[in-house]
């Protein structure tokens, strides 16, 4: 059994300049007013229009990001509209075969620590729990049950692999609601951190968030 925490990583290779240039050629049309065109111009224009809540202007870019999460979280993400998903799926992946190292591998809950609690923790018991269902996962790929079968037993804590792709609007949507402090604890945490990322790389587009 493995225990891993949860990342990201950003699939395009984002070139910045090149998005603020395509968006703000689309967004000026709605005006005519591409002869005001200028270097340095985009990063104003842009800031201004998303301040003015004109969003759908910055559907002309899109962001792909693979998720290595729990499947608690991808079960979240996948309620997100418009985008496009590609999804590890355990109904085709046996991971009692050397491909996976003959084990399971769990994504850490973010919420609970080692420290004992009236002489057992939290996680003591979630690893307890963890440990019988590799143990029964693989005894029933070992009675000759498929993966699809064996997959029954699966939990939320189960790590998958999720490619997830949304324009810049639904990105921003996204993090509204999965930063906030009503968000669940572990799809927060993964989003907050893509979202320093982000407003790092394109601070027009994410750095009021």
């Amino acid at each position: 059994m493995r225990v891993i925490e949860p990342s990201y990583i950003i699939e395009d290779e984002l070139d910045p300049q090149r998005m603020m240039k395509t968006i703000e050629r689309a967004g000026r049309t709605c005006y005519k007013s591409e002869g005001n065109i200028s270097e340095g111009s985009a990063e104003k224009f842009i800031a201004n229009i998303i301040g003015r809540g004109h969003e759908s202007v910055i559907e002309h870019e899109k962001i792909t990001v693979r998720f290595i999460c729990d499947r608690g979280v991808t079960h979240e993400l996948v309620r997100h509209r418009l985008a496009s998903y590609s999804q590890e799926s355990t109904r085709y992946c046996n991971y009692a075969n050397d491909k996976f190292g003959n084990e399971l591998t769990f994504i850490r809950p973010c919420f609970w620590n080692e420290s004992t609690e009236e002489g057992k923790s939290k996680m003591a018991v979630w690893k307890e729990a963890m440990e019988n269902i590799e143990r029964e996962y693989n005894e029933l790929i070992a009675m000759g049950a498929k993966p699809e079968e064996a997959r029954s037993i699966l939990p939320n804590s189960l790590k998958t692999e999720i490619v997830v792709t949304m324009n810049l609007r639904s990105w921003r949507h996204f993090f509204e609601l999965r930063t906030s402090e009503r968000a669940h604890p572990q799809i927060r945490q993964i989003a907050n951190m893509l979202l320093a990322d982000l407003k790092t790389q394109l601070p027009v587009i994410f750095g009021d968030l």
